[in-house]
This record gives C-alpha cells, sequence and structure tokens, in this order.
C-alpha cells in the first residue's frame, strides 16, 4: 500500500492528504524533510539514489529525505528515515524550510514544503540497498564545485538547499 502525504498551504497548514504518486503527478504542495549529516570535519555526508527509485534515481543528495507520515512529526520523519535509508541515529535539527517546485523526471513534479534538519556524527552509514546506492564525504568547496560544473548529477531539492545548509552548519559548529 503506498503511502500518502501530507497536503499543505504555503503556511505549511495542513489541507488534506493524498497518495504520493499522485502528489507528484499533480504537483500537489505537501510536506518533506530533508537531513543533511556532517562529520567532525566539516565533510557532507551525501548519498546517491538507487537505481530503483520512483524519481531521480541515481542522483546525488542530501544524506536522507522523506515525506512525514500522517500524524507524525517533521522530526520524527526524519530520524527514522534516517535509519530506514541510512542506519544511522544522531542529534538532528531544523534550521529551515522553504517551498519549492519543480519538473522531475518521469513526468513527474515536486512541490514541496520542505523542512532541512542538519545533524553532526563522525558514525559510519549502514546502506540500505533498496534506498542508496551508494555515499560519499566531501568537502564544502569540493561540493561547490561539482555542483556547479555537474548540476544534473544532483537532485533539484539539493540544489536549492546545499549553500544555505553550509551557512547553518557554520553557525552550529
Amino acid at each position: 500500500m503506498e503511502d500518502k502525504v501530507i497536503l499543505v498551504d504555503e503556511q505549511d497548514n495542513e489541507t488534506g492528504l493524498m497518495f504520493k504518486t499522485e502528489a507528484h503527478q499533480k504537483a500537489m504542495l505537501h510536506r518533506a524533510v530533508s537531513v543533511c549529516i556532517f562529520n567532525s570535519a566539516g565533510e557532507w555526508l551525501l548519498q546517491r539514489r538507487s537505481a530503483t527509485k520512483y524519481h531521480s534515481p541515481g542522483l546525488w543528495t542530501n544524506t536522507s529525505c522523506t515525506h512525514p507520515l500522517p500524524g507524525e512529526s517533521n522530526h520524527e520523519a526524519a530520524q527514522r528515515r534516517l535509519t530506514q535509508e541510512m542506519g544511522m541515529q544522531c542529534s538532528i535539527k531544523e534550521v529551515f524550510s522553504f517551498v519549492y517546485k519543480e519538473k522531475l523526471d518521469r513526468e513527474l513534479s515536486e512541490h514541496e514544503f520542505d523542512h532541512v534538519f542538519i545533524g553532526i556524527t563522525d558514525n559510519l552509514p549502514v546502506m540500505n540497498p533498496a534506498e542508496v546506492a551508494d555515499y560519499k564525504f566531501i568537502s564544502f568547496a569540493r561540493l561547490h564545485a561539482d555542483v556547479l560544473e555537474h548540476p544534473d548529477h544532483y537532485t533539484v531539492w539539493f540544489r536549492k538547499i546545499y549553500e544555505q545548509v553550509q551557512q547553518q552548519f557554520l553557525i552550529q559548529v
């Protein structure tokens, strides 16, 4: 059974529920969370999405992301997905949120009210191969240069958040 996403308005007030695929087909605004993990050296932990993902397969992105389930807080969803995708647990904190709308592959769109979390740990991930094809640690300088040179190697939402996330990380340490 497919999960339902929480539809929201531009102020993040819940307006209803819809099956995830339908929400992406109709570009309906819905709630999401993105988690960005750093190690103590300040390197980003990125994941490469599995080739079997229903959109954006094989692209590099933040450590984990998901949609909160009905009745689940954003923080609970972020922790759940960090464990499901990367086999990790660490303290995370929401640092900002934003709304975006972009066309994806496979005739789908993202229209999300995305809550962005960061955390710091030196624990190594234990990838779920159904969700994650690979991972890497990368400095911000190398990441920034690669995003500028190869933007199509990264998910649309990650390209929108990585610079602001880096600023929030610097504030936290």
